[in-house]
């Protein structure tokens, strides 16, 4: 549990630095008193309502026989009948992030203007133009192969590759305005406050769908989740420009993405990964990028 929880913090802090990066150039052009209601009640809200309400309503979706209201009792249940309803529903749910998760670490590799860590990186950046064929493709022999063990599972799929369209548009037009909110413009302070927030649920949606490569159990998402965001917070006010200067540490969380997302889908086709697999992986993998960013300092 300890190791998941410690993987689950450094997934959810690695994965939301891009977040930080927009959150601290945005801040610096609010009040005082704008940016404290936006670190203490925001981070209330990060936490509470979008990284709480996130698990609740994924596990809602993938077992709607249970309710709203028994979505929520369940995941705090220990009854072992309502466990294995959700282990039962839990390969739509994986294969549709793995997907999702998939889809994101294709996208940065082939289309996201990035520092160079690994060989073969630059290579992909110039033929971006084959992302959306590759994700097809990968699209297509999932489902394919899904519809002959579950067709529930195929569904699972292309509710994944959905969810990352929808997300990206959201990513994409953040991006845009990004600018426009540094330079001021027309915004008030608290408009600003609500656009980042706006901004955090998006961002927030890959480290929830990662979580459960980690774990089905939502308290410990919650708890590793929470924390990770916390530690977002803490980066955006006090240390984001050293943050800024380790190059490689949105590759490392990239390349994790990549990992948990094969293992979310081996995991759905019935292939056992052991628990700690995931956080392993992540805390290698991150730290891997961590030293070689050190090395550029």
């Amino acid at each position: 549990m300890i190791l998941i929880v410690i993987g689950l913090i450094l997934f959810e802090t690695i994965s939301s630095i891009d977040n930080a990066v927009i959150n601290a150039e945005v801040l610096s052009t609010m009040s005082q008193r704008a940016r404290k209601w936006f670190l203490l009640y925001g981070l209330l809200f990060a936490v509470f309502v979008v990284r709480g309400m996130l698990p609740w309503l994924i596990v809602w979706a993938t077992n709607p026989t249970l309710g709203p209201v028994g979505a929520f009792t369940a995941t705090f249940s220990e009854n072992p009948e309502i466990k294995k309803v959700i282990e039962d529903s839990s390969p739509f749910l994986l294969v549709g992030g793995g997907v999702f998760l998939i889809f994101l670490f294709f996208h940065w590799l082939f289309i996201e203007a990035k520092n160079y860590g690994l060989r073969g990186e630059r290579f992909f950046h110039k033929h971006g133009v084959w992302f959306f064929a590759i994700v097809s493709i990968i699209l297509t022999i999932i489902v394919w192969l899904a519809i002959k063990k579950n067709p529930f599972m195929a569904l699972g799929a292309v509710v994944g590759s959905t969810a990352f369209f929808i997300t990206h548009g959201f990513k994409q037009n953040a991006e845009q305005h990004e600018q426009d909110l540094i330079g001021g413009g027309n915004m008030s302070d608290w408009s600003k406050v609500l656009y980042l927030e706006v901004i955090d649920a998006t961002f927030s949606i890959d480290g929830v769908v990662g979580a459960f490569a980690f774990t089905l159990s939502v308290p410990l998402i919650l708890i590793g989740n929470g924390i990770g965001a916390f530690v977002v917070r803490e980066l955006t006010v006090r240390n984001i420009e050293n943050v800024k200067r380790y190059i490689y540490l949105k590759n490392g969380a990239m390349y994790s993405i990549f990992f948990l997302g094969i293992i979310m889908i081996l995991d759905s086709f019935g292939y056992e990964i052991k628990q700690w697999v995931s956080p392993v992986i992540t805390i290698f993998v991150v730290g891997y990028f961590f030293y070689k960013s050190r090395k550029c300092l």
